[in-house]
């Protein structure tokens, strides 16, 4: 076992270094390796010399392994410490220069794509701050450690089938564009660049978007930006609609919201069928009459010694957890962007910078700021829905003594 110098995802503090522990050259004369390259030559006209050499040189990562691997004593689910990780003054006064240096891309992504400058601050800001940290495992080493060792949990198969096609794409997408495979640096599952898009991501998403038609996710910003907007717009993003609406603070609409909080990210509700069992809204703005029909979905934000807070989530809020399947992740996302929406509105004199619009306006004052490491990205679900080292909404709430709300049906969950 040797030690390596790498940076975390999560739980370990940004910025902070640790020893990464790998086994070199355990891809050698491996016979399910061996199989993965003769299928790859088969598909994909590789060549089998190269191939072998560059496994026989790759490292098991022992330290993915662990960091993939739920927790054995999982911490209570804290919405508010989440979100004070995330919405700190680093993240957002980033945000505001990120948002200035690439005004002109963000409308031009908005116009394009109709995604809002906001939400792909908000993500860029929530995955990496903007390119600061982009993880120090080598991709190679990440993805071929998860593809071929996966550690024992239910479901090993589905998560060693993922990484494998994304085994596949990697190597692919940096032969077609000319890249060593070798020096591509990521997250522990092997999430690449400024947004954090795994190789499957970057194939089926990934856009160049500064001109010069090569896609950088790791130096451009302007292929971020594109690459962002390209992945909710193609993953279902509705322009000009709302991300959440508020719910009002009664105990009957609080009691209606806890009953019909089932976990499932997809907008299943219909928003009068939540109406008529006495749930309140907190958005004035809304046309009720034109809005009956909208499915919504409940979203719960648990904290330890607090009243679980609720919101209601759009398809646009379904949308967000298509990049990281947590509500924690998405509304977080949805938050930050606008914070740093209302300081660049509050520096222009009331103009944000780009036309845009998402919906409601932040849930709460904000904590005091936490150290955080990076959130799964596009493509692969976090562990459980959750990335190690961070909270995550779900679990099944007590029965509550407010109404109770007529069945709704069943919703497919997030993949």
């Amino acid at each position: 076992m040797r030690l390596a110098q790498a940076q975390p995802q999560a739980p370990v503090s940004q910025g902070q270094t640790f020893e990464e522990e790998i086994i070199p050259q355990r891809y050698a004369n491996n016979p399910n390796v061996d199989a993965f390259v003769d299928d790859m030559v088969a598909r994909y006209d590789f060549d089998p010399a190269s191939l072998h050499a560059l496994f026989a040189h790759a490292s098991y990562s022992a330290t993915a392994v662990k960091l993939v691997l739920p927790s054995p004593t999982p911490a209570a689910k804290n919405w508010r410490a989440y979100q004070a990780r995330f919405l700190d003054a680093i993240r957002v006064n980033a945000g505001v220069r990120f948002w200035r240096e690439n005004q002109a891309t963000l409308q031009r992504a908005y116009d394009e794509f109709g995604v809002p400058p906001e939400v792909i601050v908000g993500i860029i800001g929530v995955e990496t701050i903007y390119g600061r940290f982009m993880g120090n495992f080598r991709v190679l080493d990440a993805l071929t450690t998860l593809t071929f060792d996966y550690p024992d949990t239910p479901n090993r198969a589905d998560r060693m089938a993922t990484f494998r096609k994304n085994l596949e794409d990697y190597l692919v997408w940096t032969r077609d564009s000319q890249i060593d495979p070798n020096s591509v640096l990521g997250s522990y599952t092997g999430a690449i660049g400024i947004p954090q898009f795994l190789p499957s991501s970057i194939v089926k998403y990934a856009v160049s978007y500064d001109g010069n038609k090569q896609i950088d996710l790791r130096t451009s910003q302007a292929d971020a930006i594109g690459s962002v907007a390209n992945y909710l717009k193609q993953n279902g993003w509705e322009t000009g609609r709302p991300v959440v609406w508020k719910i009002a603070g009664d105990p009957g609409s609080q009691g209606v919201a806890q009953a019909a909080a089932d976990g499932q990210p997809e907008p299943h509700w219909p928003l009068e069928q939540l109406l008529r069992a006495g749930l309140l809204l907190n958005q004035p703005d809304i046309d009720i009459a034109a809005e009956a029909g909208t499915p919504v979905t409940i979203v719960d934000l648990p904290t330890p010694g607090r009243a679980t807070e609720y919101v209601l989530g759009l398809r646009n809020f379904y949308v967000l957890t298509r990049y990281n399947r947590s509500f924690f992740y998405a509304l977080a996302v949805y938050q930050l962007g606008q914070k740093v929406k209302a300081q660049m509105m509050a520096s222009n004199g009331g103009v944000p910078g780009a036309t845009s619009g998402t919906g409601a306006a932040p849930l709460a004052p904000q904590a005091a700021s936490v150290p955080s490491g990076t959130p799964a990205a596009p493509g692969i679900p976090a562990q459980n829905g959750v990335m190690p080292g961070t909270s995550a909404p779900g679990g099944t709430l007590p029965a509550p003594s407010a109404p109770t709300v007529p069945p709704a049906p069943a919703a497919p969950s997030a993949d």
